[in-house]
């Protein structure tokens, strides 16, 4: 299976999803002009990485900011992945935030309440 990386933009994440690792990254800023639009092929790779998946698969999400509808687009990648989640084949969250960012800290949070999947939410001086 191929990975699947796109260049992050001043509006769109960095995304970097490994399909030999298991290890997914979302990294920047998400205010994209269609959310369902730009994320829409994570979804797709999700789907087909799902047949497949690495024996261990973790998200890293490093995100500064994002608006709300990709907040939504987000919660559905979370529940691609915990539909995913197993004994043989586990799934972690990594929720990255700036120290300081209480948005973002309080949004992994609400994640973490939502979602049910390991969910390590960690403080970092900068990203």
């Amino acid at each position: 299976m191929d990975n699947l990386h796109l260049e992050g933009t001043a509006k769109t994440p960095y995304i970097n999803f490994d399909a030999g690792t298991g290890v997914l990254l979302l990294q920047g800023r998400s205010i994209p002009e269609n959310s369902i639009e730009f994320f829409s092929p994570l979804n797709e790779w999700l789907e087909a990485y799902g047949m497949t998946p690495s024996n261990t698969t973790t998200i890293d999400v490093k995100l500064e900011y994002f608006n709300t509808s990709s907040s939504k687009c987000i919660l559905d990648l979370f529940k691609r992945l915990e539909n995913m989640n197993t004994e043989v084949h586990p799934v972690k969250v990594n929720w990255y935030f700036e120290e300081d960012d209480e948005d973002m800290e309080e949004a992994g949070e609400d994640y973490q309440a939502i979602i049910n999947l390991p969910f390590e939410i960690i403080e970092v001086d900068e990203m």
